[in-house]
């Protein structure tokens, strides 16, 4: 009987040391290498994979809409990784959208990872141009920061933030008279003293408004004498700086900040809530080289990447911030959200006097 049970256990730890090691030299045998295996790997040696894959093709080709900060990532990034290279195509989401569809009704796939706003980001899922990705990065974000796909995954996640705010002209308006409201924006001592611009940032602001204060309020502003400048968001900044605007909502806040720095007599407060525009990092179906894929778009989501959207005064979405935020897109579908866009900008136009 005692050799029977020795056999048992010899039999017992064979089978024991046989199934380890087959399970091992699966592990070795089916390590991730397509797209569809490497956005829902998450394995320990995830990393060395990214980055021996994408040294192995060699580049990546980066789709973007910032400005300015996405020279230094790039630069970062080919500082890390030298053996990759990268291939950047900037434009407008108005640009990047129709390259991107074009590029996938052709099958001719070009982009691997893409940075960009809600409104195109939500056009291309809703057309399967983006590809749900995991990332132990991930788990420094907020759930409302992450727009979720199945299993775990995101369609993007948000890598950059500009808060929306009041911007004002410290020699026409004093601290204690700034407003701290949207209801403080109807005070008579604002009247003929607002503006707006054309840029999309008013109307994201007149929907805020219209969805904490409702229309009739909305409305109301056509009281104040608000008028309408046709220029970019820097060059309203220059306006209210150089003191021909005293004050206005639609104003960013980053911006304010670098303006102050160079000496400008600005100063910028959160109303209700602070609209917000953001960015965000996804990955293109299909993409060409996905290893580098999912590295670069690491890369702009960890904490390398997001110390640069810091310098460049971006808010990042993982912080808190004295302020409530409002994303006037979210749970919107692209349609939705472009219908009441055109609403918003109809009804800053009816407010609003044209000056340019």
């Amino acid at each position: 009987m005692g050799i029977q049970m020795g056999e048992m256990k010899i039999y017992i730890l064979a089978l024991l040391m046989l199934a380890t090691m087959i399970q091992s030299s699966w592990g070795q045998v089916r390590k991730p290498k397509t797209l569809d295996e490497l956005v829902a790997y998450t394995g320990a040696d995830r990393h060395q994979i990214l980055v021996e894959g994408a040294k192995a093709e060699g580049k990546i080709v980066w789709y973007t809409s910032l400005s300015g900060v996405y020279r230094e990532l790039v630069d970062a990034f080919k500082k890390k990784y030298p053996d990759i290279a990268i291939d950047v195509y900037r434009g407008g989401s108005t640009d990047l959208g129709p390259r991107l569809l074009n590029e996938a009704q052709a099958g001719r796939f070009v982009a691997d990872a893409l940075e960009s706003t809600p409104g195109l980001l939500m056009l291309l899922r809703e057309g399967k141009i983006l590809k749900p990705y995991t990332s132990p990065e991930l788990s420094r974000y907020p759930d409302e920061a992450k727009t979720k796909a199945d299993g775990g995954r995101v369609y993007w996640v948000t890598d950059r933030e500009a808060y929306l705010g009041f911007g004002y002209n410290t020699r026409l308006i004093p601290a204690a008279d700034a407003p701290k409201n949207f209801q403080d924006l109807l005070r008579p001592a604002f009247k003929g003293k607002l503006a707006v611009t054309t840029e999309s940032s008013t109307s994201r602001v007149i929907g805020t408004m219209l969805k904490f204060k409702g229309e009739e309020f909305v409305k109301r502003l056509h009281g104040q004498d608000v008028r309408l400048f046709k220029a970019s968001s820097a060059g309203f900044l220059d306006l209210i700086a150089a003191g021909e605007v005293a004050g206005s909502p639609v104003v960013f806040q980053n911006q304010v900040i670098v303006k102050k720095e160079r000496g400008a007599p600005i100063e910028w407060v959160p109303l209700d809530v602070a609209p917000t525009n953001a960015g965000g990092s996804a990955v293109i179906a299909n993409a060409p080289h996905p290893h580098a894929a999912l590295l670069f778009t690491e890369f702009v989501i960890g904490a390398e990447g997001q110390k640069l959207m810091e310098q460049f005064r971006y808010g990042v979405a993982w912080k808190d911030y004295p302020f409530k935020r409002e994303y006037p897109e979210r749970g919107m579908t692209s349609a939705e959200y472009e219908k009441a866009e055109d609403k918003w900008l109809q009804l800053t136009r009816s407010l609003t006097k044209r000056q340019n």
